[in-house]
This record gives C-alpha cells, structure tokens and sequence, in this order.
C-alpha cells in the first residue's frame, strides 16, 4: 500500500514536472495513450494508419506502441502547436539531422494537411544554417523524390491546392 502511494506521488511530481496535470499521470492508461495516437496518426495521414509504424509493430512491438503511445498520445497529441507547425517543424529537426526517411514521412504529412511544396523547400533552404549544405542537399534531393512519387500516384501537390 505505502508502495503504491508513493508510486502515486512520484508520478504526479514527475507530471507536474513535465508541465501536465496530476491528474494525466494517473487517468491514462497505456491503451488510451496509443489510442490517441492513432488518432494523431488519422489526422495526418488522410484517415489511415502509418505503414512503416505497423511494420515496426510487427517486428517491434514494444517500440511501435511506445512510438503511439508517448511521441503521437502525449507529446504530438499536446495543446501549444498546430499540426502544421509541428509538421514543418519535424520536417527541419529529421532535415537537420540526416534522417531523410523520416524527414519524408513528416513531410507527406504536412502536404496532407495544407503546407505548400514550396513552404518545404523553404524548411531546406533554412537547414543549411545549422546543419549545413551537405544535410540540406541529401534532403532536398529525398524531398524532390517524394514529390515526384506523390504526383506519379496523383495525389495533390498538398490538400490545400490542384495540381
């Protein structure tokens, strides 16, 4: 019992530390959280789940749920930012940091919901600042790539213009 509560303690310590209410540590559970990212997932992929997320879940599980639960059902799902500021906001952190198949997952996204072509290249242009040119080269030469698999498959430039 005093485990308990003070495992109780230590969780609303921990989540007013990290800014949210005691109340999110103690409601939520593990299904809830990756509910909400499913949820976080939907809206971004034009209703649909994330294939790479469902291969890794295969194969990984654990790191597929802990992706949903913690990174879309509590730090994507967050009041603060729009989608599509975390989108571009995305697309420069996974830029900036090589990660080109991510930085594309993210970028698909963002074209899902309005952001521009050009609002993209923009993000690249804005990495060359503290990533470097070699960084922003390989994203935009993976950038240029997802938009040309995107027109082949007809989809729109993004969902805020015709093609």
């Amino acid at each position: 019992m005093l485990d308990r509560i003070q495992s109780q303690f230590a969780a609303a310590g921990a989540a007013v530390f990290l800014g949210l209410s005691p109340e999110v540590a103690f409601a939520q559970s593990l299904e809830e959280r990756r509910e909400r990212g499913a949820a976080v997932i939907r809206t971004l992929n034009n209703g649909v789940t994330q294939p790479s997320l469902e291969r890794m879940r295969q194969e990984f599980p654990f790191l597929a749920d802990a992706t949903e639960a913690y990174a879309l059902g509590d730090v994507w799902a967050r009041p603060g930012l729009d989608n599509r500021t975390r989108q571009l906001a995305a697309v420069a952190a996974f830029a900036a940091m090589g990660l080109t198949e991510l930085m594309n997952v993210h970028a698909g996204y963002a074209l899902n919901i309005g952001v521009s072509e050009d609002e993209l290249k923009e993000i690249i242009y804005m990495v060359t600042v503290p990533a470097g040119f070699p960084r922003a080269i390989a994203a935009s030469q993976s950038l240029s790539q997802l938009f040309a698999e995107r027109a082949e498959a007809g989809k729109d430039k993004s969902a805020g213009e015709q093609p």
